[in-house]
């Protein structure tokens, strides 16, 4: 078992340049999986866990529907978005500037084995974060993600989840509204949910910015704690870099 995780920020990525590389990494650990079967020797799997802000861009897992996406191409264009269907659980969801996403890339039979556990782990990480800023998360039930007022008529998402698993080896992940501009989300169905508000953690703070330096060092230890792993902050050079 390796609970070593290499960490990497990418600062601003195209989100389908992203995702190419995080199949890189994904098959990378499933290569070795499968070669371990064979082997009497087992070569340890790698854990990656990458950082990223993306521009604009509409993302719909593969339970989406793409009714929830509420423009046309052309708005699209016009606004600077860009529309992927991609290989992740959940509906639609939108990634832009002023938003973390976090994409861990691991082995889960490196540390536990139960997907549930690991949803419910990114979910804690994020709700201990806004707690260092005096705000009150929490999950809402039968829904993935992190909101704030649940059970009230002032419920609203502050961070979406959508996670991919296969032999234990997970990709996609996190985003959570930082600065993000939220007018953007007037263009979708946040993950398909009518009625439900989005909000960002500079609104909640009312200020104009927060610093993404700051909350990504707290998403970080936070992380590291639930997972009981040691980060290293360079992947191998025998990995592709971005």
């Amino acid at each position: 078992m390796n609970a070593t995780i290499q960490f990497k920020d990418l600062g601003l990525k195209d989100y389908k340049e992203t995702w190419d590389y995080q199949e890189v990494l994904f098959n990378q650990i499933i290569a070795i999986k499968s070669q371990n079967r064979k082997e009497a020797i087992q070569k340890p799997t790698p854990n990656y866990f990458l950082f990223v802000e993306h521009p604009h861009v509409y993302t719909l897992g593969k339970s989406g529907h793409i009714e929830n996406l509420l423009i046309s191409e052309e708005k699209l264009e016009a606004i600077g978005a860009k529309y992927y269907k991609i290989n992740r659980g959940g509906d639609i969801t939108y990634h832009g500037p002023g938003q973390i996403v976090g994409y861990p890339i691991l082995d889960l039979e490196n540390f536990f084995t139960d997907i549930h556990k690991y949803l419910r782990l990114l979910e804690e990480m994020v709700i201990l974060t806004l707690a260092e800023y005096g705000l009150k998360a929490e999950r809402s039930k039968g829904e993935t993600g992190v909101w704030l007022d649940v059970g009230t008529p002032f419920v609203r998402k502050i961070c979406a989840l959508g996670v991919r698993a296969s032999r234990w080896v997970t990709m996609h992940g996190f985003a959570l509204n930082v600065n993000t501009d939220l007018g953007y989300f007037d263009n979708m169905i946040p993950c398909g949910i009518k009625g439900k508000a989005v909000t960002s953690l500079n609104v909640e703070l009312g200020v104009a910015q927060v610093s993404m330096e700051e909350v990504k060092g707290k998403l970080l230890k936070h992380f590291v704690a639930l997972f009981n792993a040691e980060i290293k902050t360079k992947i191998e050079e025998t990995t592709l870099i971005l």
